[in-house]
């Protein structure tokens, strides 16, 4: 029988780009800011930091799922999980940067709304991915497989285009406050990005 081993390390690479969704949420650099903002960069960095080791841990399983030897029904199981853990914590994500309130910055708030709508719009894609492998056809070893493709060109997507107002609301003083939050840079180094120490 066919291995699923080349299609879901695919879906595992793409996953892996994911990640880079988190760091937007993580700072890197500076340790000049407000009171005020450095409040603000802590209520963001404690709620995102927790759901940061959860799609990390949701990337890792699927990493896992990806010999020869695993079978389409433990694939899909593995991966639904996954898909409904990052929806969970991107969900969650968007509510913690909802709760903090907008920084104290320039457009503070219209770069907060920004930030929680595409961080509610990424739970929303990945539970339909969740939905999307719930659905393969696990009897079809070929079925399954190019269902996988398709689950992996999505990520793909996923992962190039998912950050833009994240990388916004992150940019010069909220960064920096950013980068000087112990969780903030325990959430970046926890995805092997080397953190920045003030």
């Amino acid at each position: 029988m066919e291995g699923t081993n080349p299609v879901n390390k695919k879906l595992a690479a793409a996953l892996s780009g994911g990640a880079v969704l988190v760091l937007a949420l993580t700072g890197c650099g500076g340790d000049d800011s407000s009171d005020k903002l450095n409040s603000w960069a802590k209520q963001v960095c404690e709620g995102v930091q927790p759901q940061a080791k959860k799609i990390e841990a949701a990337n890792a399983a699927i990493q896992k799922q990806t010999s020869d030897s695993s079978q389409p029904a433990d694939v899909q199981k593995t991966d639904a999980q996954a898909f409904q853990d990052m929806s969970d914590a991107y969900k969650a994500m968007g509510t913690a940067v909802r709760k903090a309130g907008a920084p104290d910055v320039e457009d503070g708030e219209k770069k907060q709304k920004a930030a929680v709508a595409e961080l509610n719009q990424l739970s929303t894609s990945y539970a339909s991915l969740k939905k999307q492998v719930e659905e393969l056809d696990t009897e079809d070893q070929a079925k399954f497989a190019d269902g996988l493709k398709d689950i992996a060109t999505e990520l793909n997507k996923l992962s190039e285009s998912g950050n833009d107002a994240l990388k916004a609301l992150e940019e010069g003083d909220v960064g920096q406050a950013m980068a000087q939050q112990a969780s903030c840079k325990s959430a970046s180094a926890s995805a092997s990005v080397s953190a920045t120490t003030s």
